[in-house]
């Protein structure tokens, strides 16, 4: 049996429903679950270094430049919460820049803890499960942040791992992933989740995505496939075509029957194997 973890980020207070909506009913509809890396409490005035606005926040013209606790969007708490196919994972806390670095791309412990302590309290206010699962804004952090993300949760998915960025007592298991030629691997009981790339994005060819993504599920015991909702629509409009190719996506999932769709939370609950 082979698995897949649909992981779609940047769900926050001002992600629209009918956005969602779109591109995951017709998985939701097939029974196939999919885990939203929801940021905890969104800033509206979050900008890339280079200048632009963050692409999650394409929905938000005319809100004031201040955070909003994902709590806040009633409505969008409800949908959520109405449709158990979702799983919310926690994806940083403000998902901004300080400066040039992102939110956990520094050694400040005591900002670290604030960040994820804060985080995790404000997706249990909107009335979600306690994450075991986190999902790191642009794939850093640093040693200092990973030995408090392990006291935290236990499941950590991100894009990679360098030595560089591990605590050191982490590098040993770390050489033997890579020995094995191991996508995943797990340290004291936390499991460690790369992905293979955002196979699902508008920076790919269409035409040859969802083969792509049929080669790595093939390539693999357990692929994380990952997507952002925001790139759907990043122009104010529906992206059509690359709405059919997520849509083709399920439909592959689907009709595979050595092949079942899983949560991040299935991992633990289920003694799910990463390799």
């Amino acid at each position: 049996m082979k698995y897949v973890i649909i992981r779609d980020d940047d769900t926050n207070t001002l992600t629209p429903i009918e956005c969602l909506e779109t591109l995951y009913r017709p998985f939701l509809d097939k029974g196939l679950p999919v885990c939203l890396a929801t940021i905890p409490n969104v800033r509206s005035d979050v900008c890339l270094p280079s200048g632009p606005r963050e692409g999650f926040l394409v929905a938000s013209k005319g809100a004031a430049a201040r955070a909003y606790p994902i709590g806040e969007n009633a409505k969008l708490v409800h949908y959520l919460k109405d449709n158990p196919g979702y799983q919310i994972v926690q994806h940083g806390y403000h998902h901004e820049f300080v400066g040039t670095q992102t939110e956990f791309d520094h050694n400040n412990r005591a900002d670290i803890i604030r960040r994820l302590d804060l985080g995790t309290r404000y997706l249990l206010e909107a009335g979600f499960e306690k994450p075991k699962t986190f999902v790191a804004p642009y794939d850093r952090v640093t040693p200092v942040g990973y030995r408090e993300l392990a006291r935290r949760f236990e499941i950590i998915s991100t894009g990679w791992f360098e030595r560089a960025r591990l605590p050191r007592s982490w590098w040993p298991g770390l050489v033997m992933r890579k020995l094995r030629k191991q996508p995943h691997w797990r340290h004291q009981g936390v499991s460690l989740l790369s992905h293979p790339g955002c196979l699902l994005s508008y920076h790919r060819p269409y035409k040859t995505m969802l083969e792509e993504i049929r080669r790595s599920v093939e390539s693999r015991n357990l692929t994380v496939l990952v997507t952002h909702w925001w790139e759907f629509f990043r122009d104010g409009e529906n992206d059509l075509p690359f709405i059919q190719v997520l849509h083709e996506t399920a439909a592959f999932l689907a009709a595979q029957k050595d092949l079942k769709v899983i949560r991040f939370s299935d991992i633990v609950e289920q003694n799910i194997p990463l390799n």
